[in-house]
């Protein structure tokens, strides 16, 4: 199974940030989207991903002062992405290996979607449950 078909299941619809936001205004935004990350995008390029962990660890540093900082302040700035043609199990890898949860998606310097490592176990899950089908319709008729 490829990307895109986890994206054609899931949406194309991103979450993103503008580096300027103030962290505060950021953890609002989580809430509102319901998600652990957002990508964080100047004009079209992705420039950024702040997740829930970047808050907390730079919260633990920084104490309440950190909630008037801005977004581009504790954003990690390399970003891992990947294309729609790229496997849920090469993600799997990727995501286990470099102990990260999102990836955004990007065809051509453009985002196209997001991924996490939820979306990649439930494609993993109902992967495995449509050849548990199989087996078992084989089983059944021959």
């Amino acid at each position: 199974m490829r990307i895109a078909d986890v994206l054609r299941n899931k949406g194309p619809v991103v979450a993103t940030v503008d580096p300027d936001l103030l962290v505060d205004e950021m953890i609002g935004e989580l809430a509102r989207h319901n998600v652990g990350a957002l990508v964080v995008v100047e004009g079209d390029a992705v420039i950024g991903i702040v997740s829930e962990r970047d808050v907390v660890r730079r919260l633990h540093q920084h104490g309440p002062a950190l909630l008037d900082a801005r977004v581009r302040d504790i954003m990690s700035t390399t970003v891992s992405t990947c294309l729609p043609t790229d496997t849920v199990n090469s993600l799997a890898e990727t995501m286990t290996e470099r102990r990260i949860r999102h990836l955004p998606v990007v065809v051509d310097g453009h985002l196209v979607g997001i991924v996490s490592i939820g979306d990649i176990v439930k494609s993993r899950i109902d992967e495995l449950q449509c050849e548990r089908d199989q087996l078992e319709s084989y089983i059944e008729h021959g």
